[in-house]
């Protein structure tokens, strides 16, 4: 009889997962440089990553009695123009997307097994070092922008994965570097985010700021930002990898929505808490909530300066119910016409 090992691929590759790995359970190899990154303050306000730090030293502690570990990518296409709001984010929210699709892969993975299996399965949502983990499963390598890479998928990608009491034979790890003298990534980041190659300061990342920060976004920044109002992909779009691998969308839960490929900041601003959660409540973008968007979308106002946008602004500078967007929205004034 074929071995598990291959069986559980089948099936991960038949539920339309692109990349399918396993690794052996244990201590994460890069848990002393992730305690210096929280050392260093470059979490930010994401306090959870350091409340947590424990449990990310060692993959065995999230879900006791596990052993190993099937991690799987699925690709969102990375094919797309840019726009305002990141890739990943245009369609239906990923944690919806993989959990159901997770959970079917270990439907499967019992159906192969033939005898109880004690699983869990989670996809950015348990203190697990998961690019750690895919690394180790042999998907990729840790890139300069700290983006896992695969050599023949670029870095467009979700990671998934499902803990198992299974004794399961481990893929070799991805021991090679593939980004050679490459600092594309490094050099074309708007807010020099990368203190060093493979170390991003998330308090100066645009996706960090324009989804994990809560409050004012500071002004040294907001020029850098751009016309982005949810994430930033500009350091995969420049990698060569994904220059030469990305992939279209394919249709589906992850796909695009037309609406959100190239939104109005002006318009966005004017979103009350309903109407956000009617357009947005099902995306990615409910994280950062009305008044988050509306706070971006002040900031992507003002830089892009049209007639248009400084009517919105002047309007949401007086009448937006919350201060810290009416902060912003003034900025975006001011930004438009800095002798004002």
């Amino acid at each position: 009889m074929t071995p598990l090992e291959p069986r559980i691929k089948a099936q991960a590759y038949g539920l339309g997962f692109d990349l399918c790995g396993i690794a052996t359970l244990g201590p994460a190899p890069t848990a002393a440089h992730f305690d210096r990154w929280l050392e260093r303050g470059f979490a930010g306000e994401m306090y959870y990553l350091k409340r947590w730090a424990d449990r990310r030293r060692d993959t065995r502690r999230p879900a006791r009695g596990m052993t190993s570990a099937i991690v799987v990518a699925l690709d969102y296409g990375g094919r797309q123009p840019p726009g305002p709001i990141a890739r990943y984010a245009r369609g239906r929210d990923y944690h919806a997307v993989m959990k159901d699709r997770l959970r079917e892969l270990r439907h499967a993975i019992a159906r192969e097994a033939g005898t109880p299996v004690r699983m869990k399965a989670y996809s950015d949502t348990a203190p697990i070092l998961e690019r750690d983990l895919a690394r180790q499963a042999g998907l990729g390598w840790f890139g300069k922008n700290a983006m896992l890479i695969n050599p023949k998928l670029g870095s467009f990608f979700l990671i998934g994965t499902v803990l198992t009491d299974l004794a399961l034979t481990a893929d070799a790890p991805f021991e090679s570097d593939h980004c050679g003298s490459c600092t594309k990534c490094l050099e074309q980041c708007p807010t020099a985010a990368f203190p060093e190659p493979r170390v991003l300061d998330a308090t100066k990342c645009i996706s960090y700021l324009t989804i994990e920060q809560r409050g004012a976004i500071p002004e040294v920044l907001r020029e850098a930002i751009g016309e982005r109002v949810f994430g930033c992909d500009l350091c995969q779009e420049v990698c060569p990898w994904n220059e030469r691998f990305a992939r279209a969308p394919a249709d589906g839960p992850l796909a695009p929505r037309g609406e959100n490929v190239a939104p109005d900041p002006a318009a966005l601003l004017s979103l009350d808490e309903s109407a956000f959660r009617e357009r947005f409540g099902d995306t990615p973008l409910a994280r950062a909530g009305a008044r988050g968007l509306r706070r971006n979308a002040a900031i992507a106002a003002g830089n892009r300066g049209e007639p248009h946008d400084r009517v919105a602004l002047a309007r949401a500078a007086v009448q937006d119910p919350d201060e810290l967007v009416r902060e912003h929205a003034a900025w975006g004034l001011r930004r438009g016409n800095p002798g004002g």
